[in-house]
């Protein structure tokens, strides 16, 4: 969606928002009624041989993850396509890296879905015997939900294509302007067919290699996983490239520590307490001391000391508001 709104087409962006809404509710629709079905579990990793036992919840998440992936006729691949096929209908680098970028994430997004299908249906069964024994599918709540969903995941990206980004729709008049030069929709249909395919065969390659890793190399893939140099790439990676550590250290740190020493410590524990509270409980302070000298029982020496010292400051003011004046 945001892609889309980078090329400035904020058409195809409400029309992948539309498309997203159900598949993507589907997905989490349908994780919910897995989690329901064995008890709660929610590790991937504690799941497998789900496929028979819950035949509904499964078609739901593969319906979902083939739509998310882009899978021809389904919502998500009207949307996906077109965002694609728009970036590289700009015909220039930046249009041609980010649809390189688009591709590359079509191709991990096809990965992972089929991963997540792998792992928890079709994979040996890796949980509790009781809990996958017992596995059930959900009540008529569920289903209806799911039901629907599914549905429109399959239906939604072709029934409404032409009322988002049809070529001539007037479907939203003139609450969304596009500057003539911005306009690539025309562009999209006149590229290459070479490159109006690769982002789905790219996402085959991620279904397939997703499954002859897990299907058939998944101890290989194991191994590799637990070799040091790999384990140092995916500790870069999963520590999103050190990027929230050196711009914690370098950045947060330096301001933090500036506003403790500045904004903190100097100012608000400094400059604004003297000339506020402290400077008010010194002046008091200082004005009942002088009362207090009074009461101690010399009060014709202090009163005359007192006496003579405002007449002094008096005299003192008077002489620099006459010089102030002349």
């Amino acid at each position: 969606m945001v892609f889309a709104c980078g090329l400035s087409s904020y058409e195809t962006a409400l029309f992948h928002l539309s498309n997203h809404a159900f598949f993507k509710a589907l997905l989490f629709l349908s994780a919910g009624s897995v989690i329901h079905a064995i008890n709660d579990e929610q590790d991937i990793r504690k799941m497998g041989g789900l496929k028979n036992l819950l035949p509904f919840s499964y078609a739901a998440i593969l319906i979902g993850s083939l739509a998310l992936t882009g899978f021809p006729f389904l919502a998500g691949f009207f949307s996906k396509e077109s965002i694609l096929e728009l970036a590289y209908a700009k015909y220039n680098i930046m249009g041609w890296f980010a649809y390189t970028l688009g591709t590359l994430a079509a191709f991990f997004t096809a990965f992972y879905s089929i991963r997540l299908l792998f792992l928890v249906f079709l994979a040996n069964p890796n949980g509790n015997r009781t809990t996958i024994v017992n596995a059930h599918e959900g009540s008529l709540e569920i289903f209806i939900p799911l039901f629907i969903l599914s549905f429109f995941s399959m239906f939604i990206g072709y029934l409404t294509k032409e009322f988002f980004i049809g070529f001539g729709t007037d479907y939203w008049i003139f609450s969304i302007f596009v500057l003539p030069n911005n306009y690539s929709l025309i562009d999209i249909e006149f590229i290459s067919v070479f490159y109006q395919q690769l982002p789905f065969i790219i996402s085959i390659l991620g279904i397939t290699l997703a499954y002859l890793l897990y299907a058939n190399y998944l101890p290989e893939f194991l191994n590799v996983k637990k070799n040091s140099t790999f384990i140092k790439i995916y500790y870069f990676f999963n520590r999103r490239w050190f990027f929230d550590k050196i711009y914690n250290h370098v950045f947060s740190q330096f301001l933090l520590m500036l506003s403790y020493n500045i904004a903190y410590k100097k100012v608000d524990r400094g400059l604004l307490e003297y000339v506020g509270p402290f400077h008010l409980v010194n002046f008091i302070t200082d004005k009942l001391y002088i009362v207090k000298q009074l009461q101690v029982g010399s009060i014709e020496k202090k009163f005359i000391q007192y006496f003579y010292r405002s007449v002094l400051h008096f005299y003192i003011f008077f002489c620099y508001k006459c010089l102030l004046k002349y």
